[in-house]
Formats: C-alpha cells, sequence, structure tokens
C-alpha cells in the first residue's frame, strides 16, 4: 500500500488547482474527494481535469465538478494477485482502499510493475540560435545552456529516460559539435542517440524530413531542446494510441485581459458591458506525438514549421488533437525565462 495516500486527500469544496497542486506535488496521478470523516465521495485523475478544461471549466471551480463519483475501490483484505489482475482489467493505475467506507489507503499499480521501455523514437530540436539570449549564446547554443549544474537539453533527455524512452534523436545546426561530444551516441545514459544536421534552418517542423525512411512504425514524440517541463510523457503517448490520433500537440491555457471595458452594441445601442474581462485561449506548447506517415510526408530540407505541417494534415483528416497540460512549462526564450528557470528546477525534482 502507497505510504504518500494521506497526502492526496482533498475536499469537494476545494478548488480544481488545488487538486492539480496535490497531483503534480505527488507521484500518484490521483486526489481522494473525501468529507470530513475521510469517506470518499470521489477520485479525481489528471484526466478528469483536462477533460473539464477541455469543456471550459476554470481551475478556480470545485474539484467535484470534475471528480469521479463511483470509483473502483477495494478492501484491505483483497490479496495483492486479485488487485494486480483488477487494475490491469479496468485498466487503472490506483484504487482507493476502504474500511466502512472510510480511506484507509490507496493501492498502486506502480509498486507491483516495473517501469515500461517505449521504443518510440524521440525527437529533440537542438537546432537553434537563441538570438534573444546573446551574450549567452555567442560561443554556446541555446540547448546547452547550463540550467542548475547541467545543459538544459540533458535535463530534457534525463526526464524522458525516467519515463522509459531509450531511442533518441537530435537535430542540430548551430555549434553543432558542442551537441554532438556532450551526448555522444547515449551510452553514458544506456541509451541510444543519434543525430540529423540541418545545413540550413529548416524551421520547428522541417527536420522530420531529414530522419531514417526505415524507423519502426511507432509514433514520434517532438520536443523543442529550450523547454523545461515535468509532462507526464507517457501518458501524453497513452493519450495519442489511445484515440489513434495522426498526430498530438501539446497546448497550454493562457490568459490575456483586456485592460479596458468592452462594449457590445447593435446599431447605437449597448447591450452589454463587461469590465476588463479575460480572454482565455489554448496556445502551442512545442511539444508533439507525429505519425510516421505524417513524418514521412515531410519532404527532405524543406523548411516547414510544425503548425503548418498539422495544418495541412487537418485539410485531409480530423485526427489532429490537442493534449491540454497543467504541469510546469517553460519556454526560455528570453533572459528572463533563462533567470526564471536556474530559480525553478531546484523546486522540480529536475535538478541531480
Amino acid at each position: 500500500m502507497d505510504t504518500k495516500w494521506e497526502n492526496i486527500l482533498i475536499h469537494s469544496d476545494q478548488t480544481i488547482r488545488e487538486a492539480l497542486e496535490l497531483i503534480n506535488a505527488e507521484s500518484l496521478r490521483v486526489v481522494l474527494v473525501v468529507d470530513e470523516n475521510r469517506s470518499l465521495l470521489g477520485t479525481v485523475t489528471d484526466g478528469d481535469i483536462r477533460r473539464g478544461l477541455l469543456n471550459n471549466l476554470q481551475l478556480s471551480a470545485p474539484v467535484s465538478d470534475v471528480m469521479k463519483i463511483s470509483p473502483i475501490t477495494t478492501s484491505s483484505s483483497t490479496p495483492k494477485s486479485e488487485l494486480v489482475e483488477l487494475m490491469k482489467r479496468e485498466d487503472i493505475l490506483s484504487i482507493p482502499v476502504l474500511e466502512n467506507g472510510i480511506v484507509v489507503g490507496l493501492e498502486t499499480l506502480q509498486s507491483a510493475l516495473s517501469c515500461p521501455k517505449y521504443e518510440n523514437p524521440i525527437f529533440l530540436m537542438a537546432g537553434g540560435f537563441g538570438t534573444r539570449l546573446k551574450p549567452l549564446t555567442d560561443f554556446c547554443p541555446k540547448p546547452m545552456l547550463v540550467i542548475g549544474d547541467r545543459p538544459m537539453l540533458e535535463t530534457v533527455l534525463e526526464s524522458f529516460i525516467k519515463a522509459g524512452f531509450v531511442n533518441f534523436y537530435v537535430s542540430t545546426h548551430y555549434m553543432a559539435d558542442q551537441v554532438r561530444d556532450h551526448f555522444g551516441d547515449g551510452s553514458q545514459w544506456n541509451v541510444n542517440i543519434s543525430y540529423v544536421h540541418e545545413e540550413a534552418p529548416l524551421g520547428t517542423g522541417g527536420a522530420l524530413g531529414l530522419l531514417p525512411v526505415d524507423m519502426p512504425d511507432l509514433p514520434i514524440i517532438m520536443m523543442n531542446g529550450d523547454i523545461l517541463t515535468n509532462v507526464d510523457f507517457q501518458r501524453l503517448l497513452e493519450f495519442h494510441n489511445e484515440n489513434d490520433a495522426d498526430a498530438t500537440m501539446c497546448v497550454r491555457e493562457y490568459e490575456y485581459q483586456v485592460p479596458y471595458g468592452v462594449i457590445t452594441g447593435e446599431g447605437n445601442k449597448i447591450k452589454s458591458m463587461i469590465e476588463k474581462p479575460i480572454q482565455r485561449y489554448f496556445v502551442n506548447a512545442g511539444i508533439y506525438v507525429v505519425s510516421q506517415r505524417l513524418a514521412r510526408s515531410v519532404p527532405s530540407n524543406h523548411k516547414v514549421d510544425m503548425p503548418t505541417i498539422l495544418e495541412k494534415s487537418l485539410d485531409v483528416n480530423d485526427s489532429v488533437l490537442m493534449f491540454p497540460i497543467h504541469e510546469y512549462w517553460l519556454d526560455i526564450g528570453r533572459m528572463d525565462d533563462f533567470n526564471r528557470a536556474q530559480v525553478d528546477i531546484r523546486t522540480l525534482g529536475l535538478a541531480t
């Protein structure tokens, strides 16, 4: 039984944001909604929250708006073998343990099963100039800038390794030798690293056309090498596969407050007035999963950005999906981002 279960208890009137903070702080991927007597009212996973966000729920809404009210439960007397079989059959990662309706623990599948190994290629973009980070990038490619005590690209690499991925491709251009000399063939990390080189910048998606044509027919996870995040890559891949997607784009919610009162009218008559409304959008987070078919559709040495590739795919099918991420995410594009990352990495569990 997991010993951290008491850390993930939450009350129904607490907010979705508070539930997210618990999910991100712990490693159990779930919170248990209880009353004052610790009677179980429901469970909330990050998947439940993502669906709520897609349905326009706000993070300030009560967690009861997204909780599953009839979760599968068990008792402390259930044999481990039966629990493992039940979790596999129901495709769930954890089961609340109840005695007379009161939460007394949480059984997880993680303790019974070893970390899976994924053969899916991971494609890391590391060829940018990092112009906005000059003079730091005058003699160092941006992905090799040190965040904490190691290059940011190494932090990205190890995040995937911890999730069970072993096959990596790195796209290089600016000061490519520094990247190759540091990472080599990946043997230092017991993984495989190969490189593709952009003779001229090919945009955010053109490097797909440089990948080997004989790669296994498995979806590719593609990510910019200047992003600091603790996104659940396993869950991202599961989402892509479960929905049989051609491509999946990670998105983040972005808020913008209009600094004025907004007026709507009909002719010269005012119909409504909203003071400084907040506009909410989903924005591209620079992390994708793409099918081999889509990757092979990009010609060699063809300059193109990922949004353009996905827009063309939308013209022929509707299996381009978005995966809302609520986890920590920082695109290190400017000096203030770089300085913020130096502080944040210490609290994310990403620093060595």
